[in-house]
């Protein structure tokens, strides 16, 4: 199937007189007939489910859509972006480990990394996603377990070279792990490049219309954990905490991440989706194709506007021939990138901010990427918490301002644009 088409039938296929839709199992537990039934299931010797903490069955059949999408294996659902790179991350990396981040990514993201996962004992060293691959290479440690990346970066827009951070990761025995949140499975599948694991906040395009929060974890099933055993025990060697199973043989390649991230970070932080949130991006997800194209539509007539008006100091958008990214973005993704526009307008922060008060059609939002066009100004919003140094390692000036385009009539946003800017 082509990916409109799994966009509507992907993960749940009904049985004769089922449900057409998937159904929103909202029960927190399962019954069975025997001990031993249920034993088989706490065992992993069968499948099933018995606490929604850790697995629902509208969560699987979700997730099984956004992997057939990404082209994985497995995929699991969480309650949202944050926790499915934190389950990403950790499920690989523990106490005295070290991992390789791109510096220019969300600013949530960068946090958890740099400030909460380090209180954890993880070590994290940031990398320019330009830098080359010596650079690169020079970050790497003995005890380095993975590198980490954002297709399109949440607000920079900056445009990682997947293929060639795959070939070094994997060149020291790692994975590469991408958020492709921005992009989408519509727009890029970075398996096909080489990484080997993809996460999503599916609060942004996936949902797409501002009503759930949720995030999501896919496996390639391509890497190879057994051959580099030594640098991941907690698939290679038995799991203590799980009836002594070692992933990595039971599971193989295809099952191993996604089995040990459900049956032991799922088990104990529960940041599980709920039911109906799983739902209602069900829904969202049947319509991306077709919201992913006007996002970009919009975003490129917007970004060309922008690019003419005297008023503007500087527009990035890699859809622009002269973005330093475009070849990329023409590599990745030839059909469009993400509805997103970042620019600067003369006269710094404060003709900013009048700016954002006069706009009547974009809302003032935390949020980005959906049907509504929003704007923020990262650096007081998103990103308030990082340092000047950090706010240009990550690629947010001062005078910065997000714009995410929705799916309203391209004129009607570019309208409100010109009344904002001759306002201020």
């Amino acid at each position: 199937m082509k990916q409109d088409t799994k966009c509507i039938h992907a993960g749940y296929q009904p049985k004769n007189g089922e449900s057409r839709m998937i159904p929103i199992i909202q029960s927190t537990t399962f019954k069975y007939d025997t001990s031993e039934d249920m034993g088989k299931l706490f065992d992993l010797e069968a499948s099933g489910y018995f606490y929604s903490r850790l697995q629902n069955p509208t969560n699987d059949f979700v997730a099984a859509k956004i992997a057939a999408l990404e082209g994985g294996t497995a995929a699991m659902l969480t309650s949202s972006g944050q926790a499915a790179n934190f389950f990403a991350t950790f499920n690989i990396a523990s106490c005295g480990d070290h991992i390789i981040a791109s510096s220019s990514i969300y600013g949530g993201t960068f946090n958890l990394f740099n400030v909460t996962m380090r209180k954890m004992g993880i070590d994290f060293t940031f990398v320019n996603p330009d830098a080359s691959d010596d650079e690169i290479q020079a970050a790497f440690k003995p005890n380095t377990k993975a590198i980490f990346g954002e297709t399109i970066a949440n607000p920079a827009l900056t445009i990682l070279d997947i293929e060639r951070w795959a070939n070094i990761a994997h060149k020291n025995g790692v994975p590469l792990i991408i958020d492709n949140t921005f992009a989408t499975p519509i727009n890029c599948r970075p398996f096909e490049w080489g990484a080997d694991i993809v996460t999503h906040s599916t609060t942004k395009y996936i949902d797409g219309h501002d009503a759930t929060v949720g995030g999501c974890i896919i496996d390639s099933g391509k890497f190879d954990w057994l051959a580099h055993a030594e640098k991941f025990p907690g698939l290679c060697t038995p799991d203590e905490s799980y009836h002594g199973i070692t992933y990595a043989k039971k599971f193989g390649k295809e099952g191993a991440f996604i089995t040990k991230c459900t049956a032991q970070l799922m088990r104990d932080f529960g940041s599980i989706q709920s039911p109906m949130n799983a739902y209602m991006i069900n829904l969202g997800i049947e319509s991306l194709p077709l919201r992913m194209e006007k996002h970009c539509q919009n975003a490129q007539k917007v970004a060309e506007f922008l690019n003419e008006n005297d008023k503007i100091e500087w527009v990035n958008y890699p859809g622009l021939k002269n973005n330093k990214y475009y070849e990329l973005a023409t590599k990745y993704m030839p059909n469009g990138t993400c509805g997103v526009v970042s620019f600067g307008i003369k006269g710094g922060r404060k003709t900013a901010e009048a700016f954002m008060k006069n706009l009547k059609l974009a809302m003032i939002a935390t949020h980005v990427a959906d049907a509504r066009t929003c704007v923020l100004h990262p650096a007081s919003a998103t990103h308030r918490q990082l340092t000047d140094e950090e706010l240009v390692a990550c690629g947010v000036s001062p005078d910065m301002i997000r714009f995410s385009c929705g799916i309203e009539n391209s004129e009607d946003i570019i309208n409100d644009l010109k009344q904002a800017l001759e306002n201020c």
